[in-house]
């Protein structure tokens, strides 16, 4: 590609919502005298009778969790969404309003207190990939739902309030911001052309070579051309599935895999508990076809040059556009090299 990318300052196109990121390779080499983040060196017990998540534990709200062996599911304590909000709106001059309901969930992944994904084996992993599909295809079924949230936000760095490892859905009555611009420009990509947006673009990413980190059989983990995040990672099926229920057992193992070898490369990239978010987004559930849709994971970690110095998201990239300095390409071999 273009040596001009690696060494010039420039703008890159997400596909996916039609947004821009600026990328100043040249910026990489200046000196950094900011905030250094404190690296925890706690080593976890695998029981902690002080965590809300643990099991036989009692949650903040007087329950007990079961003795759970594997993924645990329950409604979260402190939903940002409720189910039972009334329907208003507000609607006087330039006020707009609307009500908003929705179910919240949390999901451990794992009664072992002191892991992460990263520390699971595969087979763990694929556990949880069930219950995803299992957790979006009841949602799915509820009318008053029209999209399904899955994310981990990982680390305090990330805001994570509980170190045991666990994620979170979200479902909701309308779509979020950032389904609503990659349904558009799909929508708009499979009109024109009759193919998958994300499936042409993954074409071209294998043929290239160049962001590709992890791939097996039926999974493939690159950092996209258009990252905001300095070791910003996609998982994608090669085949055009909308949503993870239409993964096959083996490709359910295929992707339990594709995210055991990211969170591994991740945690040896800085040798430390790699925080980031993660989170998957796939075919809203509104009684569409959404055929359009192809499903993928990303997952946006903060740290930058070592485990103490982030990515701060604050000045151009509040008021102007999102901002990089590491290149993709740059990015995508550091990790690939540690696999």
């Amino acid at each position: 590609m273009n040596t001009n990318l690696q060494d010039y300052s420039h703008k890159r196109f997400n596909i996916l919502t039609g947004e821009w990121v600026l990328v100043s390779p040249h910026r990489a080499k200046r000196p950094w005298q900011g905030q250094n983040e404190a690296v925890s060196k706690e080593v976890r017990p695998t029981h902690d009778s002080s965590c809300y998540l643990c099991a036989r534990n009692t949650r903040i709200n007087g329950e007990v969790n079961p003795d759970y062996k594997d993924v645990f599911v329950f409604t979260n304590d402190f939903a940002a969404l409720q189910k039972d909000s009334p329907n208003f709106n507000v609607n006087e001059g330039l006020f707009k309003a609307e009500s908003e309901t929705g179910i919240c969930k949390v999901i451990c992944f794992s009664p072992d207190h002191s892991k992460s994904l990263a520390d699971m084996a595969v087979n763990e992993i694929t556990k949880v990939v069930a219950v995803w599909q299992k957790e979006y295809t009841l949602l799915d079924d509820n009318e008053a739902v029209n999209n399904v949230q899955i994310f981990e936000n990982k680390g305090a760095v990330m805001g994570c309030s509980n170190p045991h490892p666990h994620g979170q859905i979200w479902s909701q009555s309308t779509l979020p911001n950032e389904i609503v611009k990659k349904d558009n420009q799909q929508k708009e990509y499979f009109s024109k052309n009759k193919t998958s947006l994300l499936g042409d673009y993954l074409a071209q990413e294998l043929e290239a070579k160049e962001r590709v980190i992890f791939e097996n059989d039926h999974f493939v983990a690159l950092t996209p051309f258009w990252a905001v995040w300095p070791f910003e990672v996609m998982i994608a099926p090669k085949k055009n599935y909308k949503d993870i229920t239409q993964l096959s057992d083996i490709e359910s193992v295929a992707y339990a895999e594709a995210i055991s070898v990211i969170t591994k490369a991740y945690d040896a990239l800085f040798e430390c508990s790699f925080p980031y978010s993660s989170g998957i987004h796939q075919a809203p559930t509104n009684g569409k076809e959404n055929n359009h849709w192809h499903f993928h994971m990303s997952f946006y970690p903060p740290l930058l040059r070592s485990a103490t110095v982030k990515k701060f998201m604050v000045g151009y990239e509040m008021f102007g556009t999102p901002q990089r300095d590491i290149t993709a390409e740059q990015a995508a071999k550091r990790l690939r090299d540690l696999i």
